[in-house]
């Protein structure tokens, strides 16, 4: 039964700094790339991190890439998104997710960013 916990959310300026977690369970954590996703009100959900089993390589899309780190600890079945010089079209709400069961999505965690 795969489980992801998603949190850090919150309120936070242009510019400012947030940092999202997603505890994982149910499943071989480090056996098994992971991935973060956005969605916004009205929008498709997009893709904005991966990560391998061990850590390298991750990707990123263009709006994110070199704002956004992820990164993830196989001993705590967590993976991080480290979230800097955020703009308002950041704002959205943040889900982690794995191939495992793809179909599967938390609560997610909501970022707004305002300006």
């Amino acid at each position: 039964q795969v489980q992801l916990v998603e949190s850090g959310g919150g309120l936070v300026q242009p510019g400012g700094s947030l940092r999202l977690s997603c505890a994982a369970s149910g499943f071989a954590f480090r056996n098994y790339p992971m991935r973060w996703y956005r969605q916004a009100p009205g929008e498709e959900r997009e893709w904005v991190a991966s990560i391998s089993i061990f850590g390298q390589p991750a990707e990123y899309p263009d709006s994110v890439k070199g704002r956004f780190t992820i990164s993830r600890d196989n001993a705590r079945n967590t993976v991080y998104l480290q979230m800097n010089s955020l703009k308002p079209e950041d704002t959205a709400r943040y889900f982690c997710n794995t191939v495992v069961a793809p179909d599967y999505w938390g609560q997610g965690t909501q970022v707004t960013v305002f300006s």
